[in-house]
């Protein structure tokens, strides 16, 4: 039987291995591999037990790709193994244009948690927000369902439909939301002036495709002539980004940094040390810098962010980090499959490892401005019979309303100001030969 000839085949392959050691190191390897074989009888004698006792035929490829599942599924929340179709949405969306409706997602206790919904997507549409738990997809549970498996559920042609219930804290029960899927055209970079007559720019950065340091070397190419040349101030975005390839944020990060450490990964036990740094060539002026951070920013924007916060290059504004230092490298199979496995922590200039931790902002600020208070002290216009300015009205310069409703923003645009007025006031007390004298 099939079955058979294939245990044959495993057992043929372990004996040739086993001779072709020299007689010295044959009982070591022989104890050292033991072990390993052992469990391939079992899997071949249950595989075998399954196709030919169970009640109803199986396929022989649905057990196998069943029992990759399973074994991953003991890893790590970000290993998966994909089956061909799913492999296939996966490499469309690294390349950044898919079918589906735009989520990134992990699993936390046995639970799927939204990382972040991409930009413009129908996810993003409807409400759904990093942390939020997807607890149903078409009426299946997501309780310990792999990544891989509610990626394939969640994809599908373009203008279909998935249910989803989400849970959020604050939620009595799940809501029920009904997706239409698109084509997600992941832009993966967008920016616009802040302020043309300061010479702000706003850089945002949603996902790291292949292609993402290029686009962001072209919109800082093309916001530069927008501001008469020259940037003097910038918000790069990196809120609600939920990472992806490795090497175009290590390529962003090298644009901001002349020199430095970005990033060290290690895999098992320290081995495959590997040290990114940054190079001189191409590295933008050093214009003041701040980064704008969230509970979405994770895996690839956490290493820039970390780069940037460790070289001393960037104000880190917003709250904690997701907390992804791991990197995944996927294996192609033979047969179209992919394995994604957890191969190396990532650390920081510092060697910080932000695994569960996440970036620490410099400067926290909440995703909403606090609620505004009456104020009950009178100002002089409160006072009877005061006098009236005779100055004209002051216009508020250009830009002053960007940043309006979002307020991490306007605290960055608020800080880029703050260093301006700093910077005219040394630049001021130098040219008037000032000296500071303490009485």
């Amino acid at each position: 039987m099939p079955s058979m000839k294939r245990f044959a085949l495993v057992l043929a392959l372990a004996v040739t291995f086993f001779a072709g050691l020299t007689v010295d190191h044959v009982a070591a390897a022989a104890a050292r591999r033991a072990q390993p074989y052992r469990a391939l009888d079992v899997f071949a004698r249950a595989l075998e037990s399954i196709e030919n006792v169970y009640v109803e035929p199986v396929q022989e490829q649905d057990l196998v790709y069943g029992a990759i599942d399973g074994m991953v599924a003991r890893l790590d929340p970000h290993s998966a193994f994909y089956r061909p179709e799913a492999y296939r949405q996966v490499r469309e969306e690294t390349a950044g244009v898919f079918d589906g409706v735009g989520l990134e997602l992990s699993v936390e206790a046995g639970l799927l948690t939204v990382v972040s919904p991409m930009a413009d997507s129908p996810a993003e549409k409807a409400g759904i927000r990093p942390g939020d738990r997807v607890v149903s997809i078409d009426q299946v549970s997501t309780r310990d369902m792999p990544l891989a498996d509610a990626t394939r559920r969640l994809r599908g042609p373009a203008g279909s439909a998935v249910v989803v219930e989400v849970m959020r804290e604050g939620f009595e029960s799940p809501q029920r939301l009904s997706l239409l899927r698109d084509r997600v055209h992941a832009q993966s970079v967008e920016w616009r002036v802040l302020d043309a007559d300061r010479g702000y720019l706003y850089l945002r950065v949603k996902s790291f495709q292949e292609r993402t340091d290029s686009s962001a070397m072209r919109a800082l190419d093309e916001g530069r002539a927008a501001v008469h040349g020259e940037i003097r101030g910038m918000v790069l975005d990196l809120r609600n980004n939920p990472g992806g390839l490795v090497d175009p944020a290590v390529r962003l990060a090298d644009l901001f940094l002349p020199a430095g450490i970005i990033v060290v990964t290690e895999g098992r036990d320290k081995r495959d040390v590997e040290v990114r740094r940054a190079h001189e060539k191409g590295t933008e002026p050093g214009y003041p810098l701040i980064v704008l951070v969230n509970r979405g920013t994770a895996s690839a924007s956490e290493i820039v962010a970390g780069a940037l916060q460790d070289n001393g290059r960037a104000v880190i504004l917003g709250s904690q980090t997701f907390g992804k230092g791991s990197v995944q490298t996927i294996i192609e199979m033979d047969d179209g499959s992919g394995l994604k496995l957890t191969t190396a922590r990532y650390y920081t200039p510092h060697h910080r490892s932000i695994q569960e931790q996440g970036i620490t902002p410099d400067v926290l600020a909440a995703e909403t401005a606090p609620p505004t208070r009456p104020e009950t002290q009178p100002a002089e216009r409160d006072l009877k019979n005061h006098l009236r300015n005779d100055s004209p009205e002051v216009v508020p310069t250009a830009g002053s309303a960007a940043g309006e409703g979002d307020y991490p923003l306007r605290m960055a645009i608020d800080y880029l100001k703050a260093v301006d007025i700093f910077k005219a006031s040394i630049e001021s007390g130098r040219g008037k030969g000032t000296t500071s004298r303490r009485d």
